[in-house]
């Protein structure tokens, strides 16, 4: 990691910028396998099955079969820890719930919004190096409490044509409809327009590589609504000079550990908790069985000492963090400050970990700076505000004149006049 000291706020731009990824050479690939998989469907899927993942499938589905032999090998103390997790993910989600207000703009013009759910959604479960069972839990649990009709997975199985059991578990338990043996680009594809086996859905949902961002960022400009942009993992951690250095560093590791691509930052106001957290991390390092892909992203990640708490959360708010963990003395009054962040862990014991896995907030959030304009998966993410309106003769009388002026104003002579033709009626029944 390089370490900066007190550095000008002019060097402050050049400092949080992200690992590049240049996604041009990708999409002509991508666009490729996303054409072919709209053309020839099903089969296009199990030949790119075959390609990557080495997998001969005779069918996509995961059969009711394998869900059943998966409970059977995943073990029990993983298991409730699923279940705990969907709990505590469940009941902060319920909290979310959207409550209808009806407003009367005017006497007798009443507006008001319904929630109502995306009837299908596709979630994206990536295996790989590690495959994210617990991002079954964040994605299809806020999506069974929104109402979604159906909610269709799909993930890439292993050489074998098997499913990770415990992906299969974690989506029983959190209410996944139908599973499909499908990853990468290809399983976008599928999600986005259909095959014979996959139904085609209205948004997709969730994490991936560059190829499968890239993909779904295609899909997105005519076919499919994508849950947000986003790029590799992220944290940042402040930290004052009371920090728990272990604590820094293991939380600087969880996040670097994620992948080759990804990028972590510590801004602090001390010098020798900079030196300390380095040490810890040296010493933490190696007892990691993934050490080599944290060594990679530590290159792309930096220390940052600055003068004063003032610094430490304007650089952090400039940067646009995943994932923030404030470890200070005053991070309550720090937390009321940040203004451009995914997730916020707050004290020496909420550690980014919990946030992932079972603390109730969910781990699909924002990254590569969006954080200035987007927010995490959440309830609403699953749902569409429908907009109604009730106007009354005593309405119209209210607010016709004005229609009438501002249509005129726009040049809109039939807006005008669909206005106008009602307060004639009206006017015709004094």
């Amino acid at each position: 990691m390089k370490t900066f000291l007190y550095p000008d706020k002019s060097v402050w731009a050049s400092i949080v910028e992200r690992p590049h990824l240049d996604v041009s050479t990708l999409t002509s690939t991508v666009q490729a396998v996303l054409d072919d998989v709209k053309a020839r469907g099903d089969e296009a899927v199990k030949e790119y099955e075959l390609k990557f993942d080495k997998a001969v499938l005779e069918q996509l589905a995961v059969t009711q079969e394998e869900m059943d032999e998966a409970e059977t090998l995943v073990d029990a103390t993983l298991r409730e820890a699923i279940i705990l997790a969907h709990h505590n993910i469940k009941a902060f989600h319920e909290a979310q719930r959207f409550s209808e207000v009806r407003v009367e703009t005017q006497p007798g013009v009443e507006c008001w919004q319904k929630s109502v759910a995306i009837e299908r959604v596709g979630l994206y479960i990536p295996g790989g190096t590690a495959p994210l069972f617990s991002t079954v839990l964040m994605l299809a649990t806020p999506a069974k409490i929104a109402g979604c009709g159906e909610i269709v997975l799909c993930t890439p199985p292993s050489c074998e044509g098997k499913v990770n059991p415990a992906i299969l578990v974690a989506a029983r338990v959190a209410g996944v409809s139908r599973i499909f043996k499908a990853g990468g680009v290809q399983a976008i594809g599928a999600m986005a327009y259909g095959t014979e086996s996959v139904p085609k859905v209205y948004k997709i949902f969730g994490p991936g590589n560059q190829y499968v961002m890239a993909a779904k960022q295609l899909v997105s400009l005519h076919d499919v609504a994508i849950d947000m942009p986003a790029g590799p993992s992220e944290l940042c951690v402040i930290a004052d000079a009371n920090a728990n250095a272990e604590f820094v560093a293991a939380d600087l590791l969880s996040q670097a550990e994620h992948g080759t691509d990804s990028q972590v930052l510590l801004i602090t106001t001390s010098e020798p908790m900079a030196k300390s957290v380095e040490e810890a991390m040296e010493r933490q390092l190696e007892l990691l069985p993934r050490k080599d892909m944290a060594l990679k992203s530590l290159d792309n990640s930096k220390i940052v000492v600055v003068r004063d708490d003032d610094e430490a959360i304007e650089l952090s708010n400039i940067y646009a963090p995943e994932h923030l963990v404030i470890q200070t003395d005053n991070f309550e009054t720090l937390a009321t400050r940040v203004v451009n962040a995914g997730s916020v862990f707050l004290g020496r014991y909420a550690c980014e970990s919990a946030g992932d896995y079972a603390s109730g907030t969910n781990h699909t959030l924002p990254t590569h700076g969006y954080a200035t304009a987007y927010s995490g998966v959440n309830l609403d993410s699953y749902s569409r505000k429908i907009t109604f309106q009730h106007i009354s003769e005593e309405g119209i009388s209210r607010i016709g004149r004005a229609v009438e002026a501002m249509a005129a104003a726009e040049s809109l002579d039939a807006h005008k006049n669909a206005m106008t033709v009602r307060l004639k009626e009206i006017s015709g029944k004094c």
